[in-house]
């Protein structure tokens, strides 16, 4: 369906670029027509075609592999864009009649691009912690006070992407000095499928160069501290914009129609809390691989400990987030280090036979930061304490569990601590099966968690609103 354009409003070289335009009968069918939903996790992308919130024939997922060396933890772009085409080919030609396209990522998974939108440097994910004598060093440089009162979050390695965009203008120059534009992966996919600049403000949240607090845009001074160029930042419009429309030549390459519009799209957590309402005191936990525990407030209330970001879709919201890095993932080290000769069915028996265990039961110990620590400069390590040769595997597992579950309930107290009246009622989904049993255990008092599948996906459907932003690039 055509999109027809208006006016830019109020033109500030700092803010969006806004185009309005006034929906015929047939336009503000949108929201109600068929849209390409495209969620992007860390480990695959998964595609399905949706009627609001509702999957429209079935969920197609094709995996992309992370490399990890060391502190490093990196994704090739072209390994996502063969998974995308991969997953487009998989629903078939019903893709070339949806009205829209709509986009969640992970976040930050950060990249730089040349002129023509060819990537630069692999897609640098959350989980990469190369950069924590640069964000030791910007912090310091800042003030720490300030920064957190200027972007709402610490400058944290691979966390907060601007910590990235310094190691590599600190250790690869040559190759930033060709870089045009830099951003997350929607701005990387947006550029590919479109050809424009841009990026949501959840994303923009994630790279310590937005004023998250106040969504006012890009801070200058937050730019200058690490020496960038403010025309290689990605525009800013809300979530549910169009930041774009399919080019004849991304058309060809991906099975698409030409001129489908596509929306700016947002972190698959602000998906998630779009299909579970985003009211104010509204809990999401999505469990996984990382185990994330959302509360969606409209006062923003930076704090050391929370990650906090904008919904993204231009309402006054915004998410405080309090994250487990290796939950899930602690668990699959356990099954892939110690219980190898188990089957995933008999490894989450035993999880869930020692996850009844009274804490203190066992005489061991363990620190849960296998992949260090989301909200921390100074990156945490995963150990054990109080081993002996006595000790057994089962043990160990056991403590795995319940330091699990005892972050996990620390988190939800340090939530609660910002003052939000949060529901009893906790929306949960995630990759990674009875998970939130382990996570849920020491939650102290009655809670109704309902359980979702695939809800960043199927919140995609929210995006689509009766009048839509067409944003410029």
């Amino acid at each position: 369906m055509p999109m027809r354009q208006g006016q830019a409003q109020g033109f500030r070289p700092e803010a969006p670029i806004l185009m309005l335009w006034q929906p015929t009968r047939n336009e503000a069918r949108l929201a109600r027509m068929r849209i390409l939903a495209l969620d992007f996790g860390s480990t695959s992308v998964k595609a399905a075609i949706l009627q609001g919130t509702r999957v429209v024939g079935s969920i197609v997922r094709q995996p992309f592999p992370t490399r990890y060396d060391g502190v490093r933890a990196e994704v090739d772009p072209e390994q996502i864009l063969r998974a995308l085409r991969s997953a487009i080919a998989d629903l078939g030609s019903p893709v070339r009649k949806v009205a829209t396209i709509a986009l969640s990522v992970m976040s930050p998974a950060w990249l730089a691009m040349d002129h023509e939108g060819r990537p630069l440097t692999p897609i640098v994910t959350h989980q990469d912690r190369r950069s924590v004598d640069i964000a030791r060093d910007l912090e310091f440089r800042v003030g720490k006070t300030r920064y957190l009162k200027l972007a709402g979050n610490r400058p944290v390695p691979g966390g907060i992407s601007c910590t990235t965009w310094a190691w590599f203008l600190e250790h690869a120059p040559g190759v930033m000095k060709k870089a045009d534009l830099c951003g997350h992966l929607s701005t990387f996919l947006h550029r590919k499928l479109t050809r424009s600049r841009v990026i949501d403000p959840s994303n923009a949240s994630f790279t310590g160069f937005y004023e998250t607090v106040t969504q006012k845009g890009w801070n200058d001074h937050l730019i200058e501290a690490v020496g960038i160029q403010r025309h290689q930042l990605p525009l800013i419009i809300g979530s549910d914009g169009i930041g774009g429309f399919i080019t004849r030549s991304a058309a060809r390459d991906f099975s698409l129609t030409h001129g489908t519009p596509v929306l700016a799209g947002c972190v698959d957590g602000s998906a998630a809390m779009l299909f579970a309402g985003a009211k104010q005191g509204q809990l999401l936990n999505v469990c996984g691989s990382t185990d994330v525990l959302a509360l969606c407030v409209s006062k923003p209330m930076p704090h050391e400990r929370l990650l906090l970001r904008a919904l993204g879709t231009g309402e006054r919201k915004w998410l405080s987030v309090a994250t487990v890095a290796a939950a899930g993932a602690s668990l699959d080290w356990a099954k892939r280090e110690l219980f190898r000769d188990l089957t995933r069915e008999q490894f989450w028996k035993l999880v869930k036979k020692v996850s009844k265990l009274k804490s203190g039961s066992v005489d061991l110990n363990f620190d849960p930061y296998l992949a260090g620590e989301r909200t921390s400069v100074e990156q945490r390590t995963g150990s054990f304490t109080g081993m002996s040769l006595a000790t057994t595997r089962e043990e160990m597992l056991a403590a795995i569990v319940h330091a699990l579950a005892r972050v996990s309930a620390e988190r939800l107290e340090l939530l609660a601590s910002l003052g939000t009246r949060m529901t009893r009622k906790v929306v949960v989904s995630g990759g990674v099966a009875n998970l939130g049993d382990v996570m849920h255990r020491n939650w102290k008092g009655a809670w109704n968690f309902r359980e979702v599948n695939e809800a960043a996906l199927r919140g995609l459907g929210m995006l689509v609103p009766t009048e839509m932003k067409r944003g410029g690039s």
